[in-house]
């Protein structure tokens, strides 16, 4: 069959189905010249190497997931968010939904994130600082007062304890008189790359993978439209690693994830296409746009041929990426912009599904709203002016890219087949594989940095003194007692006995195989609080301690 043949094969069959239900943005696809933009951009005449790209909207996507990506509608702009109070964070969403935002992303404090309450002594000194502070159902629904949850899409960077967050989002959208089904989101639960890159993490690896594929399980049944985990690879590269290792072991995992839900006994069908990825946007834009396509390629056949799945929904790579905040510099922060601009170009330019763009003055302090405005519009300039979103995967065909998308494939895989020979992700990460990787490489870009080999603008060469004049956003240090006082006249208006009940049953579920899920939801709707149902499973399952290595 030519190539020809093909192109018509694909718009009678996959393009046709997609625009049936889906109508592309209305307005003209073309240049300032009048010249118009293909769908998508094919070689002149034949090309054998063109089937290894394919069809975007097919297998293996190396093209991207749909067949009309951003000319149906752009990707969902979400600026990663949360501080201080659950009020004061909400305000911070209105707002930023006010101003164009299309999905909301939630970042939690490091207690929160531990599953320690607001009052515990462990969270002495943290609340609301890097995060919003969430102990409750109380505190949820302030998070979202105003938000109807059944309109919205929301990510939850929550890893640990995510099934106890999750559960509160449920319950709050059933006070809101949401139909639980028709719930569109994520929420992180990634737990292996916290034991090799991150750090937040409870539980010993099996009983955090429980939980895990209990998500896994609910949500397949009770809230089919949520994404049950956001697998990471970004917070492995912002532990140092490169591209390539970004891909492989964020994919190692993925794998992990998909053998234990298996040997949990669901089907992979039935959780599949669940599964979203998150990656980083770094400053090497044609590397980036390649990493993506290949990650995009190698998961398809991962799914199709290595766990035998039979829906496309099951094979597609669906990620969210964020630019790399790892390469922020406090040092002339306004050329943040232009970092975070390239960045977020090669995210769309890869075809991301969500995107979240750094503020200019992350390197320094929590983002004001002023910093937080500018990149948003970044994305929105990118999505309404720039015309990188009018083809599908416009840089297909280039030697360069497509030379670069092989070569990462071929690296990420030679990492998956040594992972697999020790056992899997798992294995690989309590043998200090994984984590060993990852400094080597930092050590590595940090002393080509040192050497002036990596020019790091305004860090290495090109600085100036200067005085930094830009708006600071504070965090007010009376929050935390706020906090604890709210907690402690939750305590005094609950019915104790249920409370005590209720956690004696967390405590007998986790020794057994039921699934935690509709508990949690039941012990948060009795006004039970994130701490107090971590400390339980505490008792049952302890904690993991990292060893060394």
């Amino acid at each position: 069959m030519t190539l020809k043949d093909e192109y018509e094969r694909w718009q009678e069959t996959t393009l046709k189905k997609t625009l049936d239900r889906f109508p592309e943005r209305k307005g003209k696809f073309e240049t300032s010249s009048g010249i118009e933009f293909p769908r998508i951009g094919l070689p002149p005449g034949e090309d054998t190497a063109y089937e290894r790209i394919g069809f975007p909207g097919e297998y293996p996507f190396t093209r991207g997931v749909q067949p009309t990506l951003y000319r149906g509608r752009f990707w969902t702009m979400r600026q990663y968010a949360g501080f201080a109070t659950a009020e004061e964070s909400n305000r911070r969403y209105r707002y930023l939904l006010a101003n164009g935002q299309t999905g909301l992303s939630v970042a939690f404090d490091l207690p929160t994130q531990i599953g320690y309450d607001a009052d515990d002594p462990m969270a002495l000194g943290e609340v609301g600082k890097v995060g919003v502070s969430i102990s409750s159902i109380e505190d949820m629904a302030q998070l979202f007062d105003h938000i109807p949850l059944e309109q919205v899409s929301t990510s939850m960077t929550i890893n640990a304890p995510a099934a106890v967050l999750l559960a509160m989002y449920i319950a709050v959208a059933k006070r809101q008189g949401a139909d639980v089904s028709k719930l569109r989101g994520t929420i992180q639960n990634d737990i292996l790359k916290e034991y090799t890159a991150r750090g937040t993490y409870i539980f010993p690896p099996a009983p955090s993978m429980r939980l895990i594929t209990d998500v896994f399980r609910f949500c397949a049944e009770e809230v089919p439209n949520w994404n049950t985990i956001s697998i990471s690879g970004y917070h492995i590269r912002e532990a140092g690693s490169t591209a390539v290792q970004e891909v492989a072991f964020t994919l190692a995992n993925g794998i992990a994830y998909v053998q234990a839900a298996l040997d949990a006994g669901l089907d992979v069908d039935s959780f599949a296409g669940q599964l979203s990825f998150f990656f980083n946007a770094h400053n090497n834009l044609l590397e980036e746009v390649a990493k993506f396509r290949a990650a995009r390629r190698m998961w398809a056949r991962i799914m199709r041929e290595r766990f035998k799945a039979r829906k496309p929904a099951s094979w597609q790579l669906r990620f969210h990426t964020q630019t790399a905040g790892s390469t922020l510099t406090a040092q002339q922060p306004e050329c943040n912009v232009v970092r975070v601009s390239l960045q977020a170009l090669s995210a769309v330019l890869g075809g991301t599904q969500s995107l979240h763009t750094n503020s200019m003055d992350e390197a320094l302090w929590l983002p004001t709203e002023k910093s937080v405005r500018v990149a948003l519009r970044t994305q929105q300039i990118i999505a309404h002016e720039s015309g990188v979103a009018d083809s599908v995967d416009p840089l297909a065909g280039s030697y360069l890219v497509e030379y670069l998308t092989d070569e990462v494939e071929k690296g990420a895989s030679d990492y998956i087949a040594r992972i697999d020979e020790m056992g899997g992700a798992l294995r690989a990460i309590e043998r200090g594989y994984i984590q060993n990787e990852i400094q080597d490489a930092a050590y590595a870009a940090q002393k080509a940095i040192e050497a002036g080999e990596q020019v790091v603008v305004g860090v290495n060469r090109f600085q100036v003194d200067e005085k930094i004049e830009l708006e600071r956003q504070a965090i007010d240090p009376a929050i935390e007692e706020g906090a604890r006082q709210r907690l402690a006249e939750l305590r005094a208006k609950r019915d104790t006995t249920k409370v005590t009940q209720l956690l004696e049953q967390v405590s007998h579920a986790a020794r057994g195989t039921s699934n935690l899920m509709p508990l949690f939801i039941e012990c948060v709707e009795n006004d039970i609080t994130l701490g107090e149902i971590c400390n339980t499973l505490r008792g049952v399952w302890g904690e993991y301690v990292a060893e060394g290595f």
